[in-house]
């Protein structure tokens, strides 16, 4: 015979889900998502044994915050890549060009043209390399982050190196999203709030 707490621990289960299953709705990396947490921005409660839970509802919610944003969002969202990788920066702009492509795009391959363009162009999002020849991204990350504030500017960091270390170190730095280059189409621009269908 069931008994009402044992009958209940299922829905209860139910109700929650891992760090990692949170990432895996959201398209970011488990680190990312401890980090929402760690500031606040997603609730999160503590199990007996010492694991970070996450509401459905908490999550339903952040999603739903975040999307709001995105209809706020003037239109066409003007976007700034900053890339010292050439053939890279030229297929993220094709991208773009086919999947937003009343999005004004613009390149910058060096650090005096990036912050040149940043205060010309005052961007609605940048994608950062976080390892560029001339320029350090984590650097660059802090720099945009005192110019445009935490809400006016989207910040999606790109690596060929993906590593907790460093998603958390350019998280820290003020970034919205770490991604690895090789992400796909559909996540990228998930992250950078051009596809409205995907969650975040």
């Amino acid at each position: 015979m069931t008994t009402p707490e044992s009958a209940a621990t299922p829905n209860r289960r139910d109700l929650f889900l891992t760090p990692t299953q949170v990432a895996d709705r959201l398209l970011v990396a488990p680190v990312t998502v401890r980090l929402w947490a760690s500031k606040g921005l997603l609730p999160s409660v503590t199990t007996p044994g010492g694991h970070r839970r996450f509401r459905r509802q908490d999550v339903d919610d952040f999603v739903a915050r975040h999307q709001a944003q995105l209809r706020a969002r003037k239109t066409p969202a003007r976007i700034l890549i900053i890339d010292d990788d050439v053939q890279f920066a030229r297929y993220l702009t094709s991208l773009l060009a086919k999947h937003a492509p009343d999005a004004v795009v613009d390149v910058a391959h060096d650090g005096f043209s990036a912050g040149i363009k940043c205060q010309m162009q005052r961007p609605d999002i940048v994608t950062l390399d976080l390892h560029m020849r001339e320029m350090n991204g984590f650097d660059v990350c802090v720099k945009l982050r005192s110019l445009f504030g935490s809400e006016t500017l989207r910040i999606v960091a790109l690596t060929g190196f993906a590593s907790d270390d460093n998603s958390l170190r350019i998280l820290n730095a003020g970034a919205d999203a770490c991604l690895p280059k090789t992400v796909s189409a559909a996540a990228l621009l998930g992250q950078l709030g051009l596809v409205r269908e995907q969650s975040l």
